[in-house]
């Protein structure tokens, strides 16, 4: 296998025009080998919570550090790949789609002006910055979008929504997906030590870690060792964020035909090699219109409170899914093949997003 082709397991598409009973077995051993780890995963937590009474490390972060360690010492045979390109994409934005049912959009308009013109200004200037530190180091640009937006705001997602729109090259794709999954681990375990050296309250730290973390079910391993109120807070933060994804991949879209050619996969050009307009759901994901369409109805009501908690367990459920399928298209041997530039801007990309968040928790007097 060519450097090129790693990481296309985690964003190949589905198989089309085979019907629903040829798609369906084209997909069953990929799903089943990504249920298969999220089951263990959740095993291994259910150990933690006896053992420890609340898991340290939760099922999601154990399913992708499960995928990662079989992904390296196994590759997954072609009729595994489809399940598992399955499982990453379209499972994971079924899950975002179904966390919008938990969410009021009236709790994050009343938790004020200055902390919602905060999140966005961060998650800018977090983009900007990073581009800017990536691009110094040498990065090619697309490169640099990637790291900056996976950063800024919600990991592998805002990598797999971005990638196509800028015609990123899938070995570029699958060293950001690489770093961000290590990186993520590591925010994952590493960020309530901020509580004691910061002297950080619980409102603050939920604040932190919902601008830092990458996905939502992370910020909820993040927060809950910490207090219900960190994870409360910093789930209301993290969602604003992922709404961000939206406006930025519009953002991107215009701003792709003129990027500079760097030897892209060409998704996102046309046979003679000219930008193409991507359409509507390239601009805007769907799952975005989901999660805000769940949301908007959450909000007036008319969601029942008896289906928030299912939604939310079945949400939580798929997104483990979804992990092990990344996990699995995780090579760590990429990074060594990538190079130390490009482990010196993702590491840098982060610490610039944590001194951002806490600049702006210090600046906005935050309690």
């Amino acid at each position: 296998m060519t450097a090129r082709t790693v990481g296309r397991i985690g964003t190949e598409a589905a198989p089309a025009g085979r019907g629903w009973a040829g798609t369906a077995s084209s997909l069953l051993p990929g799903l089943l080998l990504c249920l298969a780890i999220t089951v263990v995963a959740q095993g291994l937590q259910a150990g933690e919570e006896h053992l420890t009474g609340h898991p340290y490390v939760e099922a999601l972060v154990l399913a992708i550090l499960l995928g990662t360690a079989l992904r390296t010492v196994w590759m997954p045979g072609a009729r595994f790949k489809a399940g598992i390109a399955f499982s990453a994409k379209q499972v994971l934005e079924v899950a975002v789609t179904l966390l919008g049912a938990a969410v009021s959009l009236g709790a994050i308009v009343a938790s004020g002006p200055a902390l919602l013109t905060g999140i966005v200004g961060a998650v800018g200037l977090t983009i900007l910055a990073s581009c800017a530190l990536c691009r110094a180091l040498g990065l090619p640009v697309r490169m640099a979008l990637l790291i900056a937006c996976g950063n800024a705001i919600c990991g592998n997602s805002a990598i797999a929504a971005v990638a196509p729109v800028i015609g990123a090259d899938s070995r570029d794709v699958a060293a950001a997906i690489a770093f961000t999954a290590v990186l993520g681990v590591l925010m994952v375990l590493g960020l309530p030590l901020f509580v004691p050296l910061f002297g950080f309250s619980d409102n603050q730290y939920g604040v932190l870690a919902g601008l830092t973390v990458y996905a939502v079910p992370q910020v909820l391993a993040a927060t809950l060792p910490v207090s219900q109120l960190s994870t409360q807070v910093g789930t209301l933060v993290k969602l604003v964020r992922v709404l961000m994804l939206g406006p930025v991949v519009l953002a991107l879209s215009l701003l792709a035909p003129r990027l500079p050619a760097e030897g892209a996969t060409g998704q996102a050009a046309t046979r003679d090699g000219a930008p193409r307009r991507p359409g509507f759901f390239k601009l805007v994901p769907w799952f975005i219109l989901g999660f805000l369409a769940l949301a908007g109805l959450r909000s007036l009501g008319l969601i029942p409170d008896a289906w928030i908690a299912p939604a939310s367990r079945l949400a939580g459920f798929l997104t483990i899914v979804s992990m092990a399928a990344l996990g699995l298209g995780v090579d760590v041997r990429v990074l060594a093949q990538v190079g130390g530039r490009v482990t010196l801007a993702v590491t840098a990309s982060l610490l610039v997003l944590l001194a951002i968040a806490i600049l702006l928790i210090r600046g906005l007097g935050i309690g």
